[in-house]
């Protein structure tokens, strides 16, 4: 029988007290903090990541192995520069991981959602809810081909389950091609498509029947369609992203998105983009599919579609895919996705990103990027031996782990924030915000330089 004697007394006051000393920290007038008070955080961050966190993010972190005594801990920030507890500036170049397209805390978003705060947070989930619905119109009306329809999550793994789950309701059928090096989230189902086994072996067996090819070989999507229609295998989508982000920004051939779909037609199995990193002009259009004019079935969404205020992500398809929802829409459902905050950021930053032809300045900011790089690349073959990308989505591939880990350490001690990319370690993502002014892209390029010379 179980027994409470030795179990921890709850401390509810000590709780009570350090709940009510954070709120007064982040609702007090002033946003900055004191030397003295950005100090104090900073060690009680490190202690509290170490004892309720995960401490292996400790030893991974350059905030805290580079940063001397006191870790960075972040504290604010508006564009691309941000600044932690004791005041120090960087330039971020990392974008949050793709989510900060728009710059760090737009004003105009921040000020949708709080208009929108002070009307109602959530919703009552009987009544219906406006933001969304305009939402998901207006999604359809810049979305390629004919995709109409629309559900609305927190975060990019969730929209790809959903798209799985869609796809296996509307087809029937269990199978998914997924490609070598992709990645699709961390929930068991994404997991199941990823494409790295590190990531995966732990944890098998994931969901049975998932294929994999190599990234940008339509051939070898074509062959593995004909061999499990061959022996019977169902596949009920072929799933990709438009340009692998954590692989290093690997831009596939012209032709492979145009054969994918023309492949998906004769098999008669549905294309899935995962456009979570890609979309919301990223790569220099509105979403990645966009280079190749192709028109996926089913779409996910994530990441920047929140504005960098309000995580969102969404899984869009066209009538004919989404008739099997209908009869009960309640097989997929969510309790916070599609909230009105998170609406209202998206609707916000979709005005922004028309407004301001975010997708444009992607284009030419990451020529201009790519261009300059590629003049470094010649000056030190020895360090930097690949560019690639599109866009604000800009892999640098190096000769060595080891190079990568420097020139990316060799930043942050410049206060450029940037990192190594999760499914190829020998790549440094440049994704900043579409907005990045071009001063900042010319101080990051000249401390690139100067940790190139460094090592």
């Amino acid at each position: 029988m179980a027994t409470t004697d030795h179990m921890p007394e709850r401390k509810l006051d000590d709780a009570l007290n350090e709940a009510k000393r954070m709120v007064e920290l982040i609702t007090r007038p002033e946003v900055e903090l004191s030397m003295e008070e950005g100090k104090q955080l900073a060690m009680e961050t490190t202690e509290n990541f170490h004892n309720h966190i995960n401490k292996g993010f400790l030893e991974y972190r350059k905030s805290v192995t580079e940063s001397g005594d006191f870790a960075m801990t972040e504290w604010t920030g508006q564009g691309s520069i941000l600044r932690d507890a004791l005041g120090r500036e960087f330039i971020d170049v990392l974008g949050g991981f793709g989510i900060y397209s728009p710059g760090i805390r737009h004003p105009r978003i921040v000020q949708a959602v709080k208009g929108q705060l002070d009307r109602t947070p959530q919703y009552s989930q009987e009544m219906l809810d406006p933001l969304r619905a305009h939402l998901a119109k207006i999604l359809s009306m810049i979305t390629p081909g004919d995709i109409q329809y629309g559900f609305f999550c927190n975060s990019g793994t969730e929209a790809v389950e959903g798209a799985m789950k869609l796809a296996k309701f509307h087809t029937g059928k269990k199978g998914f091609i997924s490609m070598l090096k992709g990645f699709h989230g961390k929930t068991l189902g994404s997991l199941s498509l990823m494409g790295k086994s590190v990531f995966r072996k732990p944890l098998l067996p994931l969901l049975e029947g998932v294929q994999f090819t190599p990234f940008g070989d339509a051939n070898a999507v074509e062959t593995a369609l004909a061999t499990a229609k061959a022996v019977g295998d169902d596949i009920a989508a072929v799933v990709a992203e438009p340009i692998q982000g954590e692989a290093g920004g690997i831009v596939p051939p012209d032709e492979y998105w145009p054969r994918l779909r023309e492949i998906c037609d004769y098999y008669d199995v549905l294309l899935i983009a995962d456009e979570v990193q890609t979309g919301m002009g990223r790569t220099g259009k509105l979403f990645g599919v966009d280079h190749w004019n192709t028109t996926p079935d089913i779409m996910c969404l994530g990441k920047a579609l929140g504005g960098g205020v309000v995580p969102m992500s969404a899984f869009l398809s066209t009538p004919k895919v989404w008739k099997c929802m209908e009869p009960n829409p309640f097989m997929h459902t969510t309790t916070t996705g599609g909230n009105p905050l998170a609406c209202s950021a998206a609707l916000a930053h979709i005005q922004i990103m028309l407004e301001e032809d975010l997708p444009g300045q992607a284009a030419e900011k990451g020529e201009y990027i790519k261009g300059k790089l590629v003049d470094l690349k010649t000056k030190y073959p020895s360090i930097l031996s690949k560019v690639r990308g599109k866009g604000l989505l800009i892999g640098m591939e190096f000769e060595t782990d080891e190079l990568g880990y420097k020139v990316a350490s060799g930043l942050f001690s410049r206060n450029v924030i940037t990192a190594g990319t999760l499914n190829n370690s020998k790549n440094i993502r440049i994704e900043p915000a579409l907005n990045i002014p071009y001063e900042l892209i010319d101080e990051v390029l000249s401390r690139l330089e100067d940790t190139f010379k460094n090592i």
